[in-house]
């Protein structure tokens, strides 16, 4: 069996690495392609070194998000190596890309059926496109089964967990062990913030004055790891930064593990990270008027501010984790189940 592998951005280039162990295991051979969608080299080669994946086969180097530009070039991958299933990642444009450029090829969907009911996010289209084109559908929860099966979709549903939680689970520990960027960034465990800022609609610069604001009112050192677009766009527009916030590059996937996890509170539009902060036990505050991960809200956990100021810094002072916070989002063992499914058809 072949499976071709389309990755483009940080979370992506994280949940595809224990899948790809898992499939090596079962004697699946996977094609990898990197869009290039993340150019920056520490949103996207350093992730391949850092999580021991091989070398991807197809580096597209696009550097961009264009959904129109992407697929050709993936097509071409498809054509050349003519695999059993794509494999595509979350709600990214290279994933709308990868499945569409399937062409007759079966789609198989890694972390379908999330909704954030908010259709002003491209990613929401994204997802909804996406799970409708997949034969294959792997879930994180039953919510998400829930919600394909609401809509109808036609491919078949597998609740199996997020691949997301595999590599957490692994080398977060390992990033606190071996990581020495808390002493490089001069912090110490417990007493600083975390923030990180990436999608379109924050970086525009109305919207991300509001938002360093609220960042500016914290009590805390706040250590604000910098996409690139969100630095060029403070650059450009001349966007002013308390003292307490300290912009930084871009960190490798096991230093801002080591730092993120050991923060009294995270602050950020990311998805993927608003469930990194549950599993690390810290609590998040989501740049965001809406978030696909609402479980990680209703336990109390994430706080749901968008870009109000006042509401950043009250609810970044006021942050918790519940006492009793379940497990979510699987085991551990998604990608043994991925693969499982996979080398089962």
């Amino acid at each position: 069996m072949r499976v071709l592998s389309v990755v483009g951005n940080r979370p992506q280039f994280i949940k595809s690495g224990p899948l790809s162990v898992a499939l090596r295991g079962r004697g699946i051979r996977e094609v990898v392609v990197h869009t290039g969608q993340h150019y920056d080299r520490e949103l996207s080669d350093v992730f391949f070194e850092e999580l021991e994946l091989p070398p991807p086969a197809y580096s597209l180097d696009l550097q961009t998000a264009d959904v129109e530009r992407l697929k050709p070039a993936i097509a071409g991958a498809v054509d050349a190596e003519r695999p059993d299933w794509v494999l595509v990642y979350g709600d990214t444009n290279s994933t709308l890309a990868g499945a569409r450029a399937a062409g007759r090829k079966p789609v198989a969907h890694v972390e379908a059926g999330l909704r954030s009911g908010d259709l002003t996010m491209p990613e929401e289209h994204n997802r909804i496109e996406v799970d409708r084109i997949s034969s294959l559908l792997f879930t994180p929860d039953e919510r998400s089964r829930d919600v394909l099966e609401g809509e109808g979709v036609q491919g078949r549903i597998d609740v199996v967990g997020d691949v997301m939680a595999d590599a957490n689970m692994r080398l977060a520990p390992l990033a606190r062990e071996r990581s020495r960027i808390l002493e490089e960034l001069g912090v110490e465990a417990g007493d600083y913030a975390v923030a990180t800022v990436h999608r379109e609609a924050n970086v525009q610069p109305d919207r991300l004055a509001r938002i360093l604001e609220g960042l500016s009112r914290l009590a805390e050192r706040v250590v604000f790891p910098a996409h690139p677009r969100t630095r060029a766009a403070v650059a450009s527009n001349r966007l002013l930064l308390g003292t307490n916030v300290a912009l930084v590059d871009p960190l490798g996937y096991m230093d801002f593990a080591a730092l993120a996890s050991q923060a009294t509170v995270i602050l950020t539009d990311s998805g993927g990270l608003q469930k990194e902060a549950y599993w690390y036990g810290v609590p998040c505050v989501t740049l965001r008027p809406s978030t696909e991960w609402k479980d990680t809200v209703e336990l109390g956990a994430n706080v749901l501010v968008d870009d109000d100021p006042e509401a950043i810094a009250k609810a970044a002072a006021n942050a918790h984790m519940p006492l009793n916070h379940p497990e979510l989002y699987g085991d551990g063992q998604a990608a043994d189940r991925i693969a499982d499914v996979l080398i089962s058809l």
